[in-house]
């Protein structure tokens, strides 16, 4: 009975990821070993066929969400965090551009000289 159950079980996780060529294969077989007509076992395959679509799309879920939950564990950031880094940059270099112009030189000043300072002279 175990076995038999493991069986259903690894042929249903087989359909899940078949290609549609070796499930129409499978759903032949099935259809062979069970007596169907070939209006059942149309119905099968096309049974077959929702239910790998339906399993896959939810092991895709699932592995998405593996993998992200992974990703934050491991502290890698997501497209949407790197994107919103690189717009603050741009914005930030927007800002540096037009705010921080250089400030002009200041002329420098000439120190003069006091007038009775240049009028001593040496006597000789």
């Amino acid at each position: 009975m175990l076995e038999n159950l493991k069986k259903s079980i690894d042929k249903g996780l087989d359909y899940a990821v078949m290609t549609s060529e070796k499930m129409t294969k499978a759903a032949k077989e099935m259809a062979k070993e069970n007596n169907l007509t070939k209006e059942e076992a149309k119905k099968l395959l096309e049974y077959l066929v929702k239910k790998s679509e339906e399993a896959k799309k939810s092991m895709g879920s699932d592995l998405h969400d593996i993998v992200k939950s992974a990703m934050k564990k491991m502290d890698i950031p997501t497209k949407e965090e790197i994107k919103k880094l690189e717009e603050r940059i741009k914005k930030l270099e927007g800002y540096h551009k037009t705010a921080v112009k250089p400030a002009a030189k200041p002329t420098p000043v000439k120190k003069s000289i006091p007038v009775a300072a240049k009028k001593k002279t040496r006597k000789s």
